[in-house]
């Protein structure tokens, strides 16, 4: 037996970007270069599709041409790219997800108005690069990325805490007590998206309401919500396999993942497309029906 998580793929943010780049790419009369800067989304095979269809990846803002037209990811920019690439005569089409949008809002207006910014999240993620670029003022924030790092931030005063939007809520819940007893005035910013949230509660629900026997998780590596239902399914003691395709459920290795294994769940990150995880459904019920 086969049980998809309830959210499982695309979530609005990635939908609206993939949407967008490919209609970029169809309805191109101009033959305008199409960019975006760093990978689209967390999904190579997403990404390879996109290429094919002619999406050009720029390691940097510098490396667009003059003329072209640059999909700015759900992941966000800072404020100072766009301000360049609009600059140079590159014409930009915003795609930031509303959350992340939401939260380089509050980063914005918050340091204007006198609080010191933490951010919760990976300091490396293109996200929090994104957020951090949005504040307003030199050594006006920080990254933590996690309890022990908050329990080691010095005393503030005018504080406000914004999460990166595929935090879980419990770290977010945990670094806000923490750091209550760090300053005078603690101002905590929930923008942990809806999107994350529920898919967090579909995979504890695969374990504790389906009762499987194991979760097959989808998704790219360099994932940041792909990693976290990795770290919540584990926590709640169940076998995962995290697989980017359907080729990878195939290994010696991987094969042997699925032998004693009657039920089965499969969920997939934000960024993972649902023609992917078709593919590796179809893989497990082959496999399945073969033992059968």
């Amino acid at each position: 037996m086969i049980i998809i998580a309830e959210h499982a793929g695309f979530c609005f943010g990635v939908k609206r970007t993939v949407d967008a780049i490919s209609e970029a790419l169809n309805n191109n009369n101009d033959n305008q270069e199409v960019w975006t800067i760093g990978l689209p989304i967390h999904n190579p095979q997403e990404v390879s599709r996109l290429q094919d269809m002619g999406l050009r990846i720029a390691e940097n803002d510098g490396e667009i041409p003059s003329g072209a037209k640059v999909m700015i990811r759900a992941h966000g920019e800072p404020l100072e790219v766009i301000t360049r690439l609009r600059e140079r005569g590159v014409t930009v089409e915003d795609m930031t997800c509303p959350f992340v949008k939401k939260a380089q809002d509050l980063a914005d207006k918050l340091s204007r108005e006198g609080y010191y910014i933490i951010l919760l999240g990976d300091k490396n993620h293109p996200e929090i690069k994104g957020i951090m670029g949005h504040v307003n003022g030199e050594n006006n924030s920080e990254v933590i990325a996690d309890e022990n790092e908050a329990s080691r931030i010095s005393r503030h005063s005018k504080t406000a805490l914004i999460s990166q939007t595929t935090q879980r809520e419990e770290r977010l819940e945990n670094v806000a007590s923490i750091l209550t007893g760090k300053c005078s005035e603690l101002h905590v910013c929930n923008t942990i998206c809806k999107a994350t949230a529920d898919r967090q509660e579909a995979v504890r629900k695969l374990v504790h309401d389906d009762n499987v026997d194991g979760v097959v998780l989808i998704g790219g590596r360099s994932s940041a919500n792909t990693g976290k239902l990795r770290d919540i399914l584990e926590s709640e003691g169940v076998e995962v396999l995290w697989v980017e395709d359907e080729k990878e459920t195939e290994t010696e290795k991987n094969s042997k993942w699925f032998n004693n294994k009657i039920k089965i769940g499969i969920a997939a990150g934000a960024s993972t497309p649902e023609w992917l995880i078709d593919k590796v459904k179809n893989i497990i019920a082959a496999k399945q029906e073969f033992k059968g």
